[in-house]
């Protein structure tokens, strides 16, 4: 089937949905990740077929075979998105067309198949329109998680011939506990997670898997997240276990770390840009070095420090820690320029202010 040939979705509707007044007691204390909605988009690739056999369809098990090439050589990508629904009730996306930019540039570094942009919001579309009401009000959101994995069975090592696309989401609220409270961060001096020519941009699960003794570490000494150095020299600030980040400076400009290659080029991070220089913000993407970091920090020349990404949206770091100490960044608090930023930004996807680059989208039937 060509791209321009859009598929058919076949509806089957979950025979067994959460009850209504089960649903509705879970929305009361709605963690990150933990509940999902009663429906998936589901849909099929093949070498000889292409794109084929979509629909939506109850939530559950895949069945795979032990050889699918998914459990030996991690054939695997995904994406984060939310749906919003806005004070008028409207429900609405967030540069839905970047996600599925990016998940064709995971797919391509992968050797996987690229979906047509097209197919990939449609999916998106329905399931968010058939699973309307799991989307929360309020300060909460539904996370949408599309992702593909290889699913031939065969042992040669080799790009896979077959796929499935899938979409799941997921009624959340904050990703850190706390609120607005700064968050603590470990520097991994041990574990890097990306290196020149590898699969740092790609949003790819052994990524993260790789990433998680680290946050364990982190954890362990009371940390919230990771922070990564390269794994050339172990020297600069590259990216946090699932985030982007910022240090604002006393003279009011920003520095971030550069896409390289080996940081996954956030989208939340690449709107925070846009709207920091619509401010006349000088924003500097350079490399950072710890060192600088500690010596910024200390000297009052870094005012504030901050991560992003879909999930966590924006956050301010408090406090650093690693092997040789600990420091801390301005009052330790969420600071005033994070606070403005992360309001526009939130302002923006839920539809309560200007949208200047026509960011937000919505969507139609609901």
């Amino acid at each position: 089937m060509s791209a321009a040939t859009p598929l058919q979705f076949t509806i089957k509707p979950n025979a067994n949905p959460l009850a209504e007044d089960a649903r509705i007691k879970a929305f009361e204390n709605l963690g990150f990740g933990t509940l999902f909605s009663d429906h998936m988009a589901v849909i099929h690739w093949n070498v000889d077929k292409g794109w084929h056999s979509a629909e939506i369809t109850a939530r559950g098990p895949f069945a795979i075979d032990p050889a699918a090439a998914v459990l030996h050589y991690a054939q695997e990508i995904f994406e984060g998105m939310k749906a919003y629904r806005t004070a008028e009730g409207r429900v609405v996306l967030f540069r839905p067309e970047e996600n599925a930019r990016r998940f064709n540039e995971s797919a391509k570094r992968m050797a996987m198949p690229e979906i047509p942009q097209e197919m990939f919001l449609d999916a998106i579309d329905r399931l968010v329109k058939t699973d309307s009401k799991w989307i929360p009000e309020g300060e909460g959101s539904l996370y949408l998680r599309p992702f593909m994995f290889a699913t031939e069975a065969f042992l040669g090592v080799r790009p896979a011939r077959d796929y499935v696309f899938c979409v799941i989401a997921s009624p959340v609220g904050p990703y850190f506990k706390g609120g607005a409270k700064a968050v603590k961060i470990w520097v991994s001096e041990n574990y890097t997670r990306a290196a020149p020519g590898g699969t740092g941009a790609a949003k790819c699960g052994g990524n993260y898997a790789a990433s998680l003794i680290a946050q364990s570490e982190a954890v362990s000494h009371g940390c919230d997240q990771v922070a990564f150095l390269d794994a050339a020299e172990h020297k600069w600030v590259e990216e946090l276990g699932g985030m982007n980040v910022f240090f604002v400076m006393e003279d009011g400009s920003l520095v971030t770390p550069p896409l390289a290659g080996t940081i996954l080029p956030g989208i939340t991070r690449n709107s925070l840009i846009s709207l920091m220089k619509d401010q006349g913000m000088s924003i500097y993407e350079r490399p950072y070095s710890f060192e600088e970091w500690q010596v910024d920090a200390k000297s009052g020349k870094l005012k504030e420090a901050f991560a992003c990404g879909t999930a966590a949206v924006v956050a301010g770091i408090g406090e650093v820690k690693f092997t040789g100490g600990n420091f801390q960044i301005g009052t330790g608090e969420t600071g005033p320029v994070t606070t403005k930023i992360r309001e526009q930004l939130v302002n923006i996807q839920r539809g309560k202010s200007n949208d200047p680059h026509g960011w937000v989208r919505g969507i139609d039937g609901i």
